[in-house]
């Protein structure tokens, strides 16, 4: 079933036929946002419908409107309704793209549900007279959708008993919070849209047990990578493959949580598999086990901290041994990103939202900046080596790496890391994430 409806007014200087708009549309955002978002694919997939286009024509040019259905969550859909909006031209003429709604088609099923339901019970109070008040007053208290509350200093959505509880269930939006809370199931806090883990979150991981909960989704397995790179989790669950936690039943909510499996366990599989990357969030996890013990154990220390002291030198000792094991698990990740200029994180701030590249020699100096979509090209156009680092506004795609990696690049610096199946051992993929 279809989710969203993307409507979209067009204007073209010019008299164009509809499928010069919509074959303008495939080719200006082939390859724009990386293959994930084509949407060619998309369509082959289902994840995006047929796209219908409605023209007519005064004074020399085309106006109308273009309805894109979709099935993905809502934020690859508002990705998609604005790469359409960067069309700018329909054949030889320019064009503007601009859209105008976004329609929940669930929503309006739900609406026409409810005025589906008034309807029968006005029929059904004329023939059986039942107590009309009531029935309305029981619909209303089960159609009513509990609200979170405002938790630290971010004002994050949670439920009442996230300060009481001993584990604390970590979704990624308000939306989740509400569903859960319609369940029953109170000890749950939200991200609440921020690109990094907030303080306040970072502060309950420190004193409690934390489980996971993510849509079952791409955008579920990124904001996974962020959370285990800052905080300790005990749990991992996530939603069926392709659905959200918003839009879980309670018996699909429950069979969730009993599958949440360890981190350490979750992680090892993923090594096993061969993933590097997994292997890095493992020795963090590690590491934020060992400088945060679990509820239980702390308060045994509290306990004990009366009657058993460590004397001075062993303090330093076990310090010093921390600080080895630290230094151990971070060195790999971290000697390539010192070697960064600092300059680099002003440039990577000019580039979110433009959807951008810029090429760097060895000794950081910009060689060129150009559009993500044209990165491909203009390296399949360099000598090797001539590029040594590339920091774009766009997705680290399998596509990219290969390229880069024949042209020796050293570092690419990406916002976001797509599914990459191969990478060169002498290439390294980093996110802003890592450094801003």
């Amino acid at each position: 079933m279809t989710k969203y409806l993307i409507k979209a007014k067009v204007e073209v200087n010019g008299v164009v036929e509809k499928h010069d708009i919509i074959g303008a549309i495939f080719g200006q955002t082939e390859g724009l946002l990386g293959e994930q978002f084509d949407l060619r694919a998309l369509q082959d997939k289902g994840r995006i419908g047929r796209i219908q286009v409605n023209t007519r024509t005064y004074n020399g040019k085309t106006v109308g409107e273009i309805i894109i259905p979709s099935n993905l969550d809502r934020i690859e859909t508002a990705l998609i309704a604005a790469m359409i909006e960067s069309v700018e031209r329909v054949g030889p003429y320019n064009a503007k793209i601009q859209v105008v709604d976004i329609i929940d088609v669930r929503m309006e099923k739900i609406k026409r549900i409810v005025e589906r339901a008034k309807e029968i019970l006005r029929t059904w109070s004329r023939t059986k007279s039942p107590d009309l008040k009531e029935i309305l007053l029981e619909i209303q208290q089960a159609m009513k959708t509990p609200e979170p509350i405002k938790y630290g200093p971010e004002n994050l959505p949670a439920g009442p008993d996230v300060e009481r509880s001993d584990t604390v269930i970590l979704v990624e939006g308000r939306a989740d919070v509400i569903n859960l809370l319609r369940y029953g199931i109170t000890n749950t806090i939200a991200l609440g849209g921020a690109r990094k883990v907030p303080e306040t979150i970072a502060n309950l991981a420190k004193r409690k047990k934390i489980i996971a909960f993510l849509d079952g989704d791409h955008g579920g397995d990124l904001i996974l990578k962020e959370i285990l790179r800052s905080i300790k989790v005990d749990k991992i669950a996530r939603a069926p493959p392709g659905k959200e936690v918003e839009e879980l039943t309670g018996r699909e909510i429950k069979e969730a949580l009993s599958k949440a499996i360890p981190t350490k366990k979750f992680l090892e599989e993923l090594i096993a598999a061969g993933s590097k990357e997994a292997q890095y969030l493992l020795q963090v996890q590690e590491r934020l086990s060992r400088q945060t013990p679990p509820v239980q154990q702390a308060k045994k220390q509290v306990t004990k901290a009366a009657v058993v002291e460590e004397k001075p030198k062993e303090k330093e000792e076990k310090k010093e041994k921390v600080e080895k094991e630290k230094a151990k698990t971070e060195v790999k990740h971290v000697e390539e990103v010192i070697s960064i200029p600092k300059q680099i994180k002003n440039d990577i701030k000019s580039l979110l939202g433009t959807l951008e590249a810029i090429l760097y020699t060895k000794d950081w100096k910009p060689i060129k900046r150009i559009p993500v979509r044209d990165l491909v090209n203009v390296l399949d156009e360099m000598d090797e080596r001539t590029v040594y680092a590339i920091v774009f506004d766009g997705i680290v795609t399998q596509r990219l790496v290969e390229k880069a990696g024949a042209k020796k690049v050293k570092l690419l610096i990406g916002a976001k890391i797509g599914k990459i199946n191969e990478k060169p051992q002498d290439i390294i993929i980093l996110t802003f994430n890592d450094l801003l």
